[in-house]
């Protein structure tokens, strides 16, 4: 009978170095890494211009550094909440488990600070004020990840402000079509904010498990649906205001579109009850966005 070296790693529990690749692209989130680029390129083209130039645009290398630097900052912030969530990630969704079992831990810390370093640089070579927005998130990110995740309601605030600032950055350092930026920024908001509650829904089991404090614990499931009715409401009304107060046919039209699917999604969230209702009100928040993206180009 053969004994282990104490000490010594089993080579044969090593992943190939194709398996370590994936799963760092899996940790990483590089599918929303590509929903980032796509939907800042969007809008630099689209609400910003000129249209006519789109190719010049999309050529711009200050525009790549811009989205570098974001995309930079958000994969090391997937990497650092999955760092603190290994225990209770292995309760909800084990099979999405990569750090300890692909990626060792303290490889994942050093991407992590390795990528908000770039993040943090491009953004000050780029303008003092992207660097502002760029320390601001890298902090945000840290904080949401260690503390603000397991308490209720303000870390579901946090990811849906940090989801803005992609759009916001864009306003900051364009500094044009101010108004209709910060106008998808705050639909990206809402959008953002319900399905991260929601989310919180779907893995209240493990997350109660694990001492966290998220609002479908503390206020169970019945009230925390009556919040996310209000701040449905809330944001239709606001939608319908800024339309008629820039009197932008456009946006209003657009606005009446979105009560379509926004609608399907109250309906579904009043009769939601299990983890799998959960998950397809959470997707379809995701579809709602991607409306939202794409409606930039007739708006």
């Amino acid at each position: 009978m053969t004994r282990k070296v104490q000490g010594r790693p089993d080579r044969a529990a090593t992943p190939p170095f194709y398996v370590f690749i994936l799963g760092f692209l899996r940790l990483i989130r590089v599918q929303n890494l590509l929903i980032i680029v796509g939907t800042q390129y969007f809008a630099r083209v689209t609400l910003i211009g000129p249209r006519d130039n789109w190719t010049g645009l999309l050529l711009d290398p200050k525009l790549f550094l811009l989205s570098l630097s974001t995309v930079c900052i958000a994969a090391a912030g997937y990497i650092i909440n999955d760092y603190f969530d290994i225990k209770i990630d292995i309760v909800n969704k084990p099979e999405r488990v990569i750090i300890g079992r692909y990626l060792k831990r303290q490889l994942a810390m050093g991407a992590h600070q390795g990528l908000n370093f770039l993040g943090v640089v491009i953004g000050f070579y780029l303008s003092k004020w992207v660097f502002v927005v760029n320390v601001l998130s890298v902090t945000l990110l840290w904080f949401y990840s260690a503390q603000f995740k397991r308490q209720p309601f303000i870390g579901n605030f946090i990811v849906a402000f940090l989801t803005a600032l992609s759009l916001i950055v864009l306003a900051v350092y364009y500094r044009q079509q101010v108004d209709l930026l910060l106008i998808y920024a705050l639909f990206s908001f809402v959008i953002t904010l319900v399905r991260e509650i929601i989310k919180d829904m779907e893995d209240v089991k493990g997350d109660a498990r694990f001492g966290c404090r998220t609002l479908p614990i503390v206020w169970g499931l019945r009230r925390t649906k009556q919040l996310l009715y209000i701040i449905i409401a809330t944001f239709i009304l606001s939608l319908f205001t800024i339309a008629h107060s820039l009197q932008n046919a456009q946006l209003f039209w657009m606005f009446v579109i979105l009560l379509v699917p926004i609608a399907w999604l109250v309906y579904r969230l009043v009769r939601a009850d299990t983890r799998r209702d959960f998950s397809y009100l959470s997707s379809l928040c995701k579809l709602i966005m991607l409306i939202g993206v794409v409606s930039m180009a007739w708006v």
